[in-house]
């Protein structure tokens, strides 16, 4: 009995951690859990999940370099299974778990997901300043992209300060509504990360950073080669789950609204079989490099991806 309890506090705790981690469905900041041995309650609140054909607009704030943005542009192109890499496993693969949760949602065959590479934006003027708000100005920013069948990405630089950056958030998703097209004002789904290289890639970036707090292990070697970027993919791969599952607030996850563990939160810190407090998994390791990662992209990229709930057997699921 004592064992029991001390294990379900511990999951508890392990919970209450990934609220914070995900803040608005943020990816983790860090720890890890068992819970790919403990059940979770996984609800599906009914509501539309995004199907169809969907683009995924980048807007680019602040100053990132080509090869940054060649980062993350390949890794939404390594997302569709039309075009996977022949290396296994593969972003295609994981992004393809995915489709579980359209399964149990009953969803009709002909609703299924398509997503691509769409329009890149670049502001390197700063143009809303370098201090920004969540709520208004990633908003504002995410409506430069296509509102329609689209998912506007916003990718800040690590000069730009972002209110709950870093002390709550790594990123967030949500969505607003559209402009009028063909006479019709609609909602358009949106995400936010941050570059946390600066300001607090202990705890955006792990583990290719130190953590801040909990237990310490030496950070991994990134697969890009580039802390701050690796780090937003790992967040960016987290939301896309979410905002594809839960686009509007009453689709799939667990827990408050305001706060919902979704398809990656719901696995705070698990990137591979053998996960741990402190210790991301067994992971795959480049000979060369020596980087660690769990997914092949396209143009010899690799990538590290977070584990996504399996709804249908109610446990953390990894690459490797």
């Amino acid at each position: 009995m004592a064992a029991f309890a001390s294990s379900y506090l511990l999951l508890q705790l392990l919970l209450l951690i990934s609220l914070f981690h995900f803040g608005s469905a943020a990816r983790s900041l860090g720890e890890t859990s068992d819970q790919t041995q403990q059940p979770i309650l996984f609800q599906y609140h009914n509501g539309p999940l995004l199907t169809g054909k969907i683009s995924i607009n980048l807007i680019w704030y602040g100053k990132f370099k080509p090869s940054q943005r060649a980062i993350v542009s390949d890794f939404i192109t390594s997302l569709s299974t039309s075009s996977p890499s022949t290396n296994q496993p593969s972003v295609a693969t994981w992004w393809k778990s995915i489709e579980k949760y359209y399964h149990l949602s009953n969803a009709k065959k002909t609703s299924s997901l398509s997503v691509s590479l769409g329009n890149q934006i670049l502001d390197e003027s700063y143009s809303l300043g370098k201090s920004l708000s969540v709520g208004k100005h990633i908003k504002q920013l995410a409506a430069k992209g296509g509102q329609s069948n689209a998912i506007n990405v916003v990718l800040t630089s690590s000069d730009v300060l972002i209110d709950g950056f870093c002390s709550s958030k790594c990123g967030t998703h949500g969505s607003s509504k559209s402009s009028f097209i063909r006479g019709k004002s609609s909602k358009f789904a949106y995400i936010w990360v941050g570059n946390s290289e600066t300001q607090c890639p202990g705890q955006c970036a792990w583990p290719f950073h130190q953590p801040i707090y909990g237990p310490q292990s030496p950070p991994l070697v990134a697969p890009n080669n580039d802390v701050g970027l690796d780090g937003m993919v790992i967040n960016l791969a987290g939301l896309l789950a979410g905002t594809v599952t839960n686009p509007f607030g009453n689709g799939f996850y667990q827990g408050p609204k305001e706060a919902p563990l979704e398809a990656a939160s719901a696995c705070p810190g698990v990137y591979a079989k053998g996960a741990y407090p402190g210790y991301a998994g067994d992971l795959l390791v480049d000979a060369t490099t020596g980087a660690s990662y769990n997914a092949n992209g396209l143009n010899g990229k690799k990538y590290l991806l977070p584990a996504l709930f399996d709804p249908s057997t109610s446990s953390c699921s990894t690459l490797v």
